[in-house]
């Protein structure tokens, strides 16, 4: 197994100038996915890692903070471009500039490159798994409401509508609901999730947004 580990005085240190790159980079992107979101899964990946004895500590926290540094490119693109691919490459030319390992930027690159898990691109190491798990759960419960309606907001949707045309409606359009989002997605992170520990987290979360979404629907007399 290659040692990947580094001293954990010189990591806080490069991992405070780290920081501070991302918070820059990140200073620009909208709410749904800015620095407070990346602090959150950073905070997520933490506590997962604590109850899964993950022994890769500093690969999941470098990860994690970098998992969105190609987001900029996606949003520019409306989707077309994955962040997460791109993501990868600009982390471990970040972590290289920086002098870190380069089997420790490996390792990390290939974090971010797994953690949307689209396409065949599956997480393996538990390392790969608490990244992903940490993201995702950053998409339900009430942070996840509230995601989902800023982004509504944001690309002009409906409040609300009707299941039959939530799911009708295209992405990125006035269709595109925050109903929509859990309907095609939201409720169905909490049986995609990789780690134990994430599963115990996300049951309480996954109810709540479940309950949310049905009182919203006897609110405005829509099913």
């Amino acid at each position: 197994m290659i040692k990947t580990m580094i001293d954990d005085n010189v990591f806080r240190s490069k991992f405070i100038e780290l920081r501070e790159q991302v918070t820059e980079i990140l200073a620009s992107i909208s709410g749904c996915h800015g620095f407070d979101h990346t602090e959150r899964v950073l905070n997520n990946a933490r506590l997962i890692a604590k109850m899964e004895n993950a022994p890769d500590i500093q690969i999941i926290e470098c990860a994690a903070l970098l998992h969105d540094i190609g987001r900029s490119e996606e949003i520019a693109s409306k989707g077309k471009h994955c962040h997460a691919a791109f993501g990868a490459k600009i982390a471990a030319a970040m972590l290289e500039k920086m002098r870190f390992p380069e089997p420790f930027a490996i390792q990390v690159a290939e974090c971010v490159r797994k953690h949307r898990y689209r396409r065949g691109v599956q997480p393996e190491t538990l390392a790969e798994k608490i990244v992903y798990d940490a993201d995702k759960l950053d998409s339900i419960g009430a942070v996840g409401i509230g995601r989902a309606f800023y982004f509504a907001g944001r690309e002009g949707a409906v409040l609300h509508n009707s299941a039959a045309e939530a799911m009708a409606a295209p992405e990125y359009s006035h269709g595109d609901s925050a109903y929509r989002e859990y309907l095609m997605k939201l409720r169905h992170i909490e049986g995609k999730l990789l780690t134990e520990a994430a599963r115990k987290l996300a049951a309480q979360r996954a109810g709540f947004m479940h309950d949310f979404f049905e009182q919203l629907n006897r609110e405005t007399d829509l099913k």
